[in-house]
């Protein structure tokens, strides 16, 4: 089915790109035509974009309502390990505390994913079989995308057939910041065939493309490329996951799905460590893109020490105490 792009509702009085009736085919079919949709964009408000999530960002939620945003906090968590030195025993352990964070409360809820290089995504399948959690792995050179076409894809397909049901892939940044905006957009598209079933995330390394113009740009060209999610940024690099950077990339979604009809999901990754940080995130999806993104399903957050905090902060809510660091298992 072809998808009409109609930028118009993008907001009231902007500088709008093509008109209404405009395609995909047409977006894409030049540099040029690519060019002139993404540069026609509303730009962003830098000092309006800070000051709004600073301002949602003091939100105070408590009791009946905390409990809910830590439950859910905790079903959206991608927990992951990317390091050299990661194991097929460090992945079993990790995709254990996936299935039940918290063993002494079968109320808890499992995380969504585990993320894991893609050599281990057979080990984690393994692991995770019959949970509902799924098996996320990088691919496409992570964390530089510093590799021919040809070794991204097979690295997409070897991840895929080791059992992957998502994959979380960089795009070329440096032909991004070129402004070979239509080379970034083929690969992500070649990529998503060579995802077949998987789900495909598209990491921007926002903290990479530098300004909040080329985030929305970067969340387009993702999307208009049929990326799944659109996810900051790898957590190798600093800055990595804002409030302000995921609040321009919530902005996208909402008036992607305002001007296709297609819903695509958010997931922020790096520096998100305490309970704190995560609500604020929830108040952020919620006041941005709305309710339908408060879900697994649409939005993640790509961590690893996190889930430590939430279960602490759970336990709190449910025995009045705060337990020791002991009382959860070391990543």
């Amino acid at each position: 089915m072809t998808h009409v792009l109609d930028p118009g509702v993008l907001a009231a009085g902007t500088r709008p790109g093509p008109g209404p009736g405009t395609t995909f085919d047409d977006v894409t079919r030049s540099d040029a035509a690519l060019r002139a949709f993404l540069h026609g964009l509303p730009g962003v408000d830098q000092v309006g974009a800070e000051q709004r999530a600073a301002t949602l960002g003091t939100r105070s939620i408590k009791t009946t309502a905390k409990a809910w945003a830590i439950d859910t906090a905790i079903s959206m968590v991608d927990l992951t390990t990317l390091e050299g030195a990661d194991t097929p025993g460090k992945v079993r352990s990790l995709a254990a505390k996936a299935r039940r964070p918290d063993p002494t409360d079968p109320t808890c809820p499992a995380v969504a994913a585990v993320c894991v290089y893609g050599d281990l995504a057979g080990v984690a399948e393994e692991a995770l079989a019959g949970s509902g959690v799924k098996v996320a792995a990088v691919a496409t050179a992570f964390p530089s995308g510093r590799a021919s076409r040809a070794v991204k894809l097979a690295d997409v397909r070897d991840a895929v057939a080791g059992g992957a049901d998502e994959i979380d892939m960089v795009i070329d940044r440096g032909a991004f910041l070129a402004g070979r905006y239509l080379d970034v957009l083929d690969e992500i598209v070649a990529v998503k065939e060579a995802c077949g079933t998987a789900h495909l995330k598209v990491i921007l390394e926002t903290g990479e493309l530098v300004t909040y113009d080329n985030a929305r740009r970067a969340s387009w060209l993702a999307m208009l490329a049929g990326g799944d999610f659109i996810k900051t940024s790898t957590g190798k690099t600093s800055p990595a996951a804002t409030l302000p950077v995921c609040l321009v990339m919530l902005e996208a979604v909402r008036d992607f799905r305002a001007a296709t009809g297609r819903q695509v999901g958010v997931k922020p990754a790096g520096g998100i460590r305490t309970t704190k940080d995560a609500i604020k995130h929830l108040v952020l999806v919620n006041e941005t893109a709305g309710g339908d993104w408060l879900s697994p399903d649409w939005f993640r957050i790509g961590a690893s020490g996190l889930l430590n905090d939430l279960l602490l902060q759970r336990q709190k809510l449910r025995t009045g105490h705060y337990s020791g660091p002991d009382h959860v298992s070391v990543d």
